[in-house]
């Protein structure tokens, strides 16, 4: 290690924990909420940065900071932090590891965006050192995560959001999910998702990571790898940090999905599928050595290109995801979205519009008692802003919108997608058990084996 990198290690530049932030990222509303609540000490883990904005981390840390005093960053990548703390007057305290900033600092709220494989063991982390926390999406990397996770959530007693903002859009998708639950479509919908598919891409060549980076650090508890700028830029295609299209945009509309069609339900009974992975992965390919860094493949992506998959429910209902679906003869052709279709009809929603004969034939009244059940449905707040609703419970100690319960039973239904594909088979899912039936093959990918890298 370098002499300024062991510098960079030990430095936590003084400055005020209450500092005045630029207006253009930070202008706080001036309310009586917003002042109680500037009293909180708020850290940030893992900013991203211009360099190949690599997760959103930054921009959830800088909306977070709205609502609370931001006095730590913590990032493995130099330039990142160095660029996250400008925009905070560089009156941040600076670190590389989280444990380190924890001990020290001890937050009352911090805010995860690091790449998703690092997601749950920074959480629990933190949540252990008493802190609330905002965790971006994809929370998991597999099912057995969401497990401990949940566990460390009850035993605390901490406020934990997940950052799928699509819960707090009251417009679109809880309107959606309002109309399916209110009977506007029938006792029986469907859903019917897209979300996209992975790239194909590989072979890449292994380079010299640089000199600012801690890439050990980076790939932290993932089977070891040398550095390459795709296999770190674009994480979400391999299956080492993270779970494709299925756990990315899944994460946001299977969620959804689910909420809207199967509410008092814990998840699907049966997953059946097929799909297509990256030329990278071999067709005899040993998913649970290889996830479990007792194997390796060429360096390239390696999550699913094409799919479509039913995941079936004990009520009979259906979520059919996808990376493109498309209906013959029946004017259905979506690459990204939800469609809900029941024997009353059928809505068509995703972040850019909510249509459909149903939504069309809304009167004010039935807007009205729409609005009304969302808040219902939104556990008694008003939805708006994803980040203000956690802080709103970390002030009244309340459930958020997107919480540990909630979001571990969606990422469960994603993960069980990917399971699906890569043991070609149809799986019967134990909702309660959280275990595969009669199948140890696809038990085995419920949870991996973690590297111990302090002293690599």
């Amino acid at each position: 290690m370098s002499n300024n990198r062991r510098d960079f290690m030990k430095t936590a530049a003084a400055g005020s924990a209450a500092l005045s932030v630029a207006a253009s990222t930070t202008s706080a509303p001036a309310n009586a909420q917003e002042s109680d609540s500037k009293r909180l000490r708020l850290a940030a883990i893992g900013v991203g940065g211009s360099r190949g904005r690599y997760n959103r981390g930054g921009s959830i840390a800088r909306d977070a900071a709205r609502h609370a005093d931001m006095i730590a960053v913590v990032d493995v990548d130099d330039v990142h932090t160095e660029e996250f703390n400008k925009a905070f007057g560089g009156k941040l305290n600076k670190y590389r590891d989280y444990r380190e900033m924890l001990e020290k600092e001890k937050p009352d709220v911090v805010t995860i965006g690091t790449p998703d494989h690092w997601h749950v063991p920074i959480a629990i982390a933190c949540l252990r050192a008493g802190a609330d926390v905002y965790c971006e999406k994809p929370l998991t990397l597999t099912i057995d995560e969401g497990k401990q996770i949940r566990k460390v959530v009850e035993e605390t007693g901490r406020v934990f959001q997940v950052g799928t903002q699509q819960r707090s859009s009251a417009d679109k998708f809880l309107t959606a999910i309002a109309m399916v639950h209110t009977g506007r479509l029938g006792k029986n919908v469907n859903a019917y998702v897209a979300i996209g598919g992975a790239p194909n891409g590989g072979p890449f060549k292994s380079t010299e990571a640089p000199e600012d980076l801690d890439w050990n650090m980076w790939v932290g508890p993932a089977p070891e790898a040398d550095y390459c700028e795709e296999r770190r830029r674009m994480f979400r295609w391999y299956f080492e940090y993270s779970g494709g299209k299925m756990t990315d945009w899944g994460a946001h509309h299977i969620d959804i999905a689910q909420w809207a069609i199967a509410p008092g339900e814990t998840g699907p009974t049966k997953i059946k599928g097929e799909g297509k992975f990256t030329s990278v992965v071999p067709e005899d390919m040993d998913w649970v050595s290889f996830l479990n860094g007792e194997s390796e493949i060429e360096n390239g992506y390696n999550t699913a290109t094409s799919f479509s998959i039913d995941l079936r429910y004990d009520s009979g209902r259906l979520v059919n995801v996808n990376h493109h679906y498309k209906r013959e003869g029946d004017n259905v052709d979506f690459g990204n979205g939800i469609l809900f279709e029941g024997e009353k009809g059928r809505i068509f929603v995703n972040r850019g519009k909510i249509e459909g004969a149903p939504v069309k034939a809304l009167t004010a009244e039935d807007r009205k008692e729409l609005d009304e059940y969302i808040v219902k449905i939104c556990k008694g707040k008003k939805p708006g802003s994803h980040m203000a609703n956690f802080f709103d419970c970390v002030k009244d100690r309340g459930k958020p919108i997107s919480d540990i319960w909630s979001h571990h039973r969606t990422m469960t239904s994603c993960h069980l997608c990917n399971i699906a594909l890569m043991t070609g088979r149809e799986l019967s899912w134990d909702p309660k058990a959280e275990q595969f039936v009669g199948d140890d093959e696809a038990n085995k990918l419920l949870s991996r084996k973690s590297r111990d890298f302090s002293n690599a």
